[in-house]
C-alpha cells in the first residue's frame, strides 16, 4: 500500500460523500489531512456527516485529521485555511478541490429554463470559482517547493448533456481550470489532474435511488474509490505524466491496479451528481 506519512492534505467538502471517502484513504496511507466544510453539527445540512466526524475517521485510519471550518464560497475564510496549514506546517503537499454546492432538486430534469437563476451562482460560486480560489492559494504554498498534487474532482458532465445546463457548464471550466493551472505549474514540478468519478454511493445518492432509476447502482463506485485514485497519484513520482488531463477512477484504477473496498473494479464513467 502507498504510503503518504509526512504528506500534508486539504481535502475541501469532505464532511461527506466522496470528499469523505477521499480524506479517509489519504488517512489509511498515513498522510496529515485538513478537512473543510460547513457541516460542524449533525443536522446543520440535510444529510448525515460533519467535517469533525470525518477527522476523527480519519485519525482512525491511520493519519491524523484536522477539522476547519469553511465556507468556500468566503474567499478571506479559505485563505485562513491555507495560512493555518502553512503556519501549522510549514508545508502543503496535496490539495483536493471536492467543495460543490448543489440545488436539491438537481435530479429533477426540469429544464433551465424553468428553474432559478440562482442555480448559477449556487454551482459556479462553490465548485468552480471555489476551485480556482484554492488552487491559487495552494500553488503559493507549493511553487517555492517545487512539487505538490492538486486535484479537481470533476465530472463527464464536463463533455456530456447531464442533470443541468450549469451543472456542465461548471464541470468544464474546472477542467479548463485543470489544463491551464497544469500548464503554468508543471515547470515548479506541481502536477494538477482532474478526476471523474463514476456512480458513486454517497448519502445523496442512497437516499435518492428510488427517483433515479436510469442509474445502474450495480456498477456503482463507494466513497472510498476515488479516494484509492488520489493516493495512487500522490504516491506516484511521476504524476506529472497526467497533469493537466481529466481521467476517470475507472481509469485510474486500471493504471494503479487498485480495486474498491469490495474488491470490484467498479463499471465506466457513468455518473450522477455529488
Amino acid at each position: 500500500m502507498t504510503s503518504l506519512a509526512g504528506k500534508v492534505a486539504i481535502v475541501t467538502g469532505a464532511s461527506r460523500g466522496i470528499g469523505k471517502g477521499i480524506a479517509l484513504e489519504l488517512g489509511a496511507a498515513g498522510a496529515m489531512v485538513y478537512v473543510t466544510g460547513r457541516t460542524i453539527h449533525e443536522g446543520d445540512a440535510p444529510l448525515p456527516g460533519t467535517i469533525g466526524a470525518t477527522a476523527d475517521e480519519v485519525t482512525k485510519a491511520g493519519g491524523r485529521g484536522i477539522a476547519v471550518a469553511c465556507d468556500h464560497a468566503d474567499d478571506a475564510a479559505v485563505a485562513a485555511v491555507f495560512a493555518r496549514v502553512g503556519a501549522e506546517e510549514g508545508h502543503l503537499d496535496l490539495l483536493v478541490n471536492n467543495a460543490f454546492a448543489m440545488p436539491a432538486d438537481l435530479t429533477s430534469q426540469r429544464p433551465f429554463y424553468e428553474r432559478p437563476i440562482s442555480d448559477w451562482d449556487t454551482m459556479i460560486d462553490v465548485g468552480t470559482r471555489s476551485a480556482y480560489v484554492a488552487t491559487v492559494f495552494a500553488a503559493r504554498a507549493m511553487v517555492p517547493r517545487a512539487r505538490g498534487l492538486v486535484v479537481n474532482v470533476s465530472s463527464s458532465g464536463a463533455v456530456e448533456a447531464r442533470w443541468h445546463v450549469v451543472y456542465g457548464v461548471g464541470k468544464a471550466a474546472l477542467d479548463r481550470i485543470t489544463a491551464d493551472t497544469a500548464l503554468e505549474l508543471r515547470p515548479h514540478g506541481i502536477a494538477v489532474v482532474s478526476i471523474w468519478p463514476g456512480l458513486v454511493l454517497t448519502e445523496r445518492t442512497e437516499r435518492a435511488r428510488q427517483s433515479l432509476p436510469q442509474l445502474d447502482f450495480a456498477r456503482a463506485e463507494s466513497q472510498r474509490f476515488t479516494g484509492r485514485a488520489v493516493v495512487a497519484l500522490a504516491g506516484d513520482p511521476d504524476a506529472l505524466r497526467f497533469s493537466g488531463r481529466a481521467v476517470t477512477s475507472h481509469e485510474l484504477a486500471q493504471e494503479y491496479r487498485f480495486r474498491d473496498v469490495d474488491g470490484r473494479l467498479p463499471g465506466g464513467p457513468i455518473h450522477a451528481p455529488r
